[in-house]
């Protein structure tokens, strides 16, 4: 069956099984490998992707779920590393192993997207990701220094 989606702001056609999770479909059918494979119950975050602005478990998401739907990925996030939030990352050396970090960085984009000045329980409540590293709290301070970024503040 043929399936339209629209990735990283690319209008995508393909032939899949509409049963086939969207991470599968992103990774192995659009070569699109930044998004991570974890758990496959969506409960670890790896795989987070915004579907129509949302941050999505893509790993628990048929295609069918996902068909005419705008896609986001980490590669659609900022190919050249310039949003806010990678350049937090970068700036605070967030990321230890960095397996569950695109996950992360979805979540926090789409956090940000819906509450410019987030508190550290706002935080806490909106990202539910799983980081084996315990990088938690250069996360939070990652997220508090894009969202002032992205306010216009110095940072």
């Amino acid at each position: 069956m043929t399936t339209a989606l629209k990735v990283n702001g690319k209008a995508v056609s393909l032939e899949a099984d509409t049963d086939k999770p969207l991470l599968w479909v992103l990774r192995e059918d659009l070569a699109l490998t930044g998004t991570k494979y974890g758990c496959g119950i969506g409960a670890c975050g790896a795989c987070t992707v915004h579907v129509n602005g949302v941050a999505q478990r893509s790993c628990v998401l048929p295609l069918a779920g996902a068909a005419d739907a705008a896609i986001t990925t980490i590669e659609g996030l900022s190919a050249d590393g310039t949003h806010a939030l990678q350049q937090a990352w970068q700036a605070l050396d967030v990321p230890q192993c960095g397996y569950c970090q695109s996950g992360m960085l979805m979540a926090a984009a789409a956090l940000l997207a819906s509450n410019a000045s987030p508190t550290d329980a706002d935080i806490d409540a909106a990202i539910t990701n799983l980081c084996r590293c315990g990088t938690y709290v250069r996360i939070r301070a990652g997220i508090h220094r894009a969202a002032a970024t992205l306010r216009g503040e110095v940072v």
